[in-house]
């Protein structure tokens, strides 16, 4: 989570769709920009200290450039609203990244991409890079299914369409006809060793996805996900809690309507943050003791269930105290 700072130029930006744009971003004369694989994204520093991530569209193999793909949040906290609204060609942005918590599986026989709405831009990089030339003899399939609320929705639909893609690539429209609609059951229903699953959007899609795969026992392994935002509220019956430096021996009181990054860094604790939903794993913290009450997105099961690590910026405390790495 170290990586320095890059400093780009917004070279484009267009309308992919009435509520999604299209950023794309290259490095200032005399600087080149770092490699990234498929299901990266980048950290945008946008003004008034907002720090938010959004998938890179484009395939590794375009070095030349990064282009992001970003939704106008109709609930948005600032940074989705700045990039619709504030960013313009010609300026420059502070970025870091790229980062990827959403890998290709290198062994996969076949990948199965899942799409819901602006996931699929995350999806469509692993799609352009799986159909490259390089791949070709890679013996891995694959296949893409689109699903969104209509066609206008929809965005990217001609790269889509285009020669290398168009045969693999499957479109779900909610206000099409019956028989075109993604039926995940019948998708899902029959897992096979080498097949690897990997989906990306909206919360209930992501969670719908799963449940349908787990349902049908894929198993985990095979299962790859990415949420773009996740709900985080405070919950009956949550109480306050101790949270213990290790490394200082200093001890924060964490209030039942105050989250645990907001306590750290009110008693001047050095925590990094960026998306606040526990989604993007930037304030990941090391747990010496205690219980967790893991409320993120970010975390697989068997982490949550290891207790090692949690999210301050969404989750609690089961203990009285948690003993932190810090």
């Amino acid at each position: 989570m170290n990586e320095p700072l890059l400093t780009l130029r917004v070279a484009r930006k267009q309308a992919a769709t009435e509520r999604i744009c299209t950023l794309e971003l290259e490095a200032l004369p005399g600087q080149t920009l770092p490699p990234f694989s498929p299901g990266a994204h980048l950290e945008l520093h946008l003004a008034e200290g907002l720090v938010r991530q959004y998938s890179l569209v484009n395939a590794p193999a375009e070095s030349q450039l990064y282009r992001l793909g970003v939704l106008l949040d109709p609930q948005s906290r600032g940074g989705s609203r700045a990039v619709h609204e504030a960013v313009q060609p010609g300026q420059t942005l502070q970025v870091r990244g790229p980062r990827n918590h959403f890998e290709l599986a290198p062994a996969a026989r076949h990948h199965l991409l899942l799409a819901g709405g602006i996931g699929i831009t995350p999806l469509l990089s692993m799609a352009q890079h799986l159909a490259s030339p390089a791949q070709q003899g890679s013996g891995a399939s694959f296949s893409l299914h689109y699903a969104a609320r209509s066609r206008a929705q929809a965005a990217y639909l001609e790269r889509l369409a285009e020669p290398d893609l168009a045969a693999q690539v499957h479109h779900h429209f909610d206000d099409g006809p019956p028989e075109q609609r993604l039926d995940l059951g019948a998708l899902l229903a029959q897992p096979e060793p080498g097949n690897h699953v990997y989906v990306c959007g909206p919360q209930g899609f992501i969670e719908a996805t799963l449940a349908a795969a787990r349902g049908a026992r894929w198993p985990e392994e095979q299962l790859h996900y990415e949420y773009f935002g996740a709900s985080v509220q405070a919950q009956a019956g949550d109480t306050g809690f101790e949270i213990e430096l290790a490394r200082s021996g200093k001890t924060v009181w964490v209030a039942p309507d105050c989250s645990a990054a907001d306590a750290l860094t009110e008693a001047g604790v050095p925590l990094m943050t960026a998306c606040l939903q526990g989604v993007c794993g930037t304030c990941l913290t090391p747990v010496l003791a205690g219980q967790p009450d893991h409320r993120d997105a970010y975390l697989s099961a068997e982490e949550k269930a290891a207790n090692q690590q949690f999210l301050p910026c969404c989750s609690r405390s089961l203990s009285a105290r948690l003993v932190l790495d810090l």
